[in-house]
């Protein structure tokens, strides 16, 4: 009876250890199926995400395109400039470049630009002339008029020149200043397992109240990567938005990273430290150059208010003195 007990036990074994077996190996089989179907189905979400990001940032460029329509007045500047071919008259060269790196990125700008440069030297010509045979009662010698009317002139013509400048500068100043934290906030999401587009829109959002003009850039350079094909376009077009060299090494350090496959955050921490410093150097050369550009103004403004206090009521004791 033990015996018969003990052989109706081994057997139950072998039949367990069987269907284990047999259970594990059906399910190693099919084990690389089910995570290719895993793969597959992730590989739809990113794809299926990517599509929506792409629809939201062709929306968003169809907004602004809507915006930069041209008005009414826009458009009679367009023809006047297209009728006597102005453009490649008086047009410098890479007029369209400096144009977008002032922020005008309409495509009728360079034909407003030039159009306004036109204009205003005719209307400066036409006012000095006005003022040199109307408003000045002596007679001026024919070189002076001929100054006058030349100057004027060249006032207006310069003039869009000189603004457009001001305005590359004064945006290349903001977005330099702030161009470390969106440095600090692409290492920040890239550590975190975000894509370089996602970044790229992450930072667009964390920069809107701080710095307007780089969370522009950033967006546009979204959009780009959303539904460009060429990575290389992108951030080459971003570099030349800008106009900054930390922006070119950022475009150069991205392309080496995705040619090279190194770590894009390590090289992003490495690029955010360099403009850290060089930030830095700035302010300290700044700092340093402080104490001279004040030598003028206190010369010209503190010294005589301080000679004045100082000598002021000995002056007068020693007029009172001449008067008894």
């Amino acid at each position: 009876m033990e015996a018969t007990f003990v052989g109706v036990r081994v057997e139950l074994i072998i039949s367990v250890l069987a269907f284990v077996g047999a259970f594990a190996t059906v399910f190693a089989m099919a084990l690389p199926l089910l995570e290719r179907d895993r793969r597959a189905a992730r590989l739809r979400s990113i794809s299926k995400a990517r599509e929506e990001f792409s629809r939201q940032q062709r929306a968003e460029m169809e907004q602004k395109r809507a915006r930069w329509r041209p008005q009414r007045s826009v458009s009679v500047l367009q023809s006047m400039v297209d009728k006597f071919n102005l453009e490649k008259l008086i047009a410098p060269k890479g007029i369209k470049k400096k144009l977008v790196q002032g922020g005008y990125r309409q495509p009728f700008a360079a034909q407003v630009y030039v159009g306004l440069r036109a204009i205003l030297m005719v209307v400066f010509l036409a006012l000095a002339f006005l003022y040199t045979t109307v408003l000045v009662q002596q007679e001026l010698v024919f070189f002076q008029e001929i100054g006058a009317l030349v100057g004027a002139a060249a006032v207006g013509f310069y003039l869009p020149h000189i603004l457009l400048v001001n305005a590359i500068t004064k945006r290349q100043q903001d977005m330099t200043l702030n161009f470390p934290d969106a440095l600090d906030l692409l290492v920040i999401c890239t550590e975190a397992g975000l894509s370089i587009e996602a970044a790229f829109q992450r930072v667009t959002h964390e920069l809107e109240d701080a710095s307007p003009t780089l969370s522009e850039e950033f967006g546009l350079t979204t959009a780009e990567l959303a539904f460009l094909g060429d990575r290389r376009r992108a951030y080459t077009n971003f570099a030349e938005r800008t106009g900054l060299p930390a922006a070119k090494a950022l475009a150069v350090t991205l392309l080496q990273s995705e040619k090279y496959g190194t770590s894009v955050s390590h090289a992003l921490k490495v690029l955010s430290q360099e403009n850290r410093a060089e930030r830095m150097s700035r302010a300290e050369r700044k700092a340093a150059a402080l104490p001279a550009k004040l030598t003028v103004p206190m010369i010209t403004f503190f010294l005589p208010v301080l000679i004045l206090v100082i000598l002021g009521p000995a002056g007068i004791q020693i007029a009172e003195m001449g008067a008894f």
